[in-house]
């Protein structure tokens, strides 16, 4: 799977999801680093990566602005840190590995999650 990282996810998940076997994109050291955020995502979607982010607002945009994408997860944390946004990120590769992502968009909360549509 393609993963897309929004500048305000930590770099460590580029080591994560690499060593997942996954292939990622990093918003950062390109031309698009601080562009608004519907380039970022557009940039995204034309790699066919999962958006990863921390910015609660893709959760409630992405599904009334796109019927067709690859995928949004946003962790929402009430004190987001490094090491918890990775314990979530974690936790989503290790318990949805089935799901596809693709038209879906996946809050992670600190003691649950949704996603829209629902699994």
């Amino acid at each position: 799977m393609k993963f897309f990282l929004d500048e305000n996810f930590p770099k460590a998940a580029h080591a994560l999801l690499s060593d997942s076997g996954h292939e990622t994109f990093d918003v950062r050291g390109t031309p698009l680093e601080g562009c608004p955020d519907h380039e970022i995502f557009a940039e995204a979607q034309s790699v066919g990566a999962v958006f990863l982010t921390t910015d609660r607002d893709f959760f409630h945009t992405i599904p009334h602005l796109y019927a067709v994408h690859s995928g949004v997860v946003v962790i929402a944390l009430r004190q987001p840190g490094r090491a918890q946004i990775m314990e979530k990120l974690s936790w989503l590769l290790q318990n949805l590995p089935q799901v596809s992502l693709e038209n879906r968009v996946i809050q992670m909360r600190d003691k649950s999650w949704i996603a829209i549509p629902p699994l």
